[in-house]
């Protein structure tokens, strides 16, 4: 049978969407963004994660098979038991004998103490893992503020807008962004083109004490002059945030377009 996108991440059919994005954002916890099962859970992630694309998805899929249940073991006869009500089996156990220990593990003990003592001593010199995991929250947070900045623009503003984005960012970052947004003012004003950005979900691709990728799935409604209803596009972006003081700012990103 095929797996389907809830084999994929591991949860039932019933699971609730904070459950589904928890699932997907363990599994592609060690994955490169390269390798074909990324790719293949965040599309299980994409289609779960939206109400209407989950509900078509859902009717092309057959019916769970549920498992009999397992039949009660049968009652153990009394013949097991002796007379005093005890099990025989139990009853045939040879007594345990409580011996000393050897010398020589003692000795083993103590080299063991001594290095974990000494590990210890080293690690308490290390950032903990909890202050790389709240570090790697707040990356996240502000991936996901960043995102949505960046990402987004109205014709009528863009000096703002681009100055907004570009307090976000790195300084290398900036000047690759510069030239990108450059192409985007010289269409905009023509097209009267307006983008708002809206995160759908995000994870984390790979974190450390300065350093962590998040990927983060965007919508972006589009409104231009030649459109009457703003047209929709889903993007799956991986940032690289950095950390500058006591903020995290955009050091690279890489956004492809989804089918919709």
């Amino acid at each position: 049978m095929t797996p389907t996108w809830y084999d994929l991440l591991g949860v039932e059919r019933d699971a609730g969407a904070d459950e589904i994005r928890a699932a997907w954002k363990a599994a592609i916890a060690d994955l490169d963004p390269g390798e074909r099962r990324f790719r293949t859970l965040n599309d299980a992630a994409e289609v779960l994660l939206d109400p209407a694309r989950r509900a078509a998805y859902d009717a092309t899929l057959a019916p769970e098979e549920t498992e009999p249940e397992p039949e009660p073991e049968p009652a153990r006869a009394d013949a097991d038991l002796d007379r005093s009500g005890t099990s025989a089996d139990h009853a045939a156990e040879p007594a345990r004998t409580r011996g000393t220990v050897p010398g020589v593990l003692l000795a083993a003990l103590g080299v063991v103490v001594a290095l974990l003592l000494a590990a210890a001593g080293y690690l308490a010199t290390q950032p903990s893992d909890e202050a790389i995991a709240d570090g790697t929250g707040e990356a996240q947070g502000a991936a996901e503020q960043a995102v949505t900045t960046i990402l987004s623009y109205d014709y009528r503003h863009l000096d703002d807008d681009q100055r907004a984005a570009g307090e976000l960012m790195t300084s290398g970052y900036r000047k690759k962004y510069d030239a990108l947004f450059s192409q985007i003012a010289a269409n905009a004003p023509d097209l009267k083109a307006v983008v708002k950005s809206e995160v759908v979900a995000s994870g984390i691709v790979r974190s450390g004490e300065d350093r962590v990728q998040v990927q983060v799935f965007v919508n972006r409604p589009t409104l231009r002059k030649d459109l009457t209803e703003p047209e929709v596009f889903r993007d799956q972006v991986v940032l690289t945030m950095e950390r500058s003081g006591d903020q995290w700012l955009v050091d690279d990103m890489d956004t492809n377009n989804l089918a919709g």
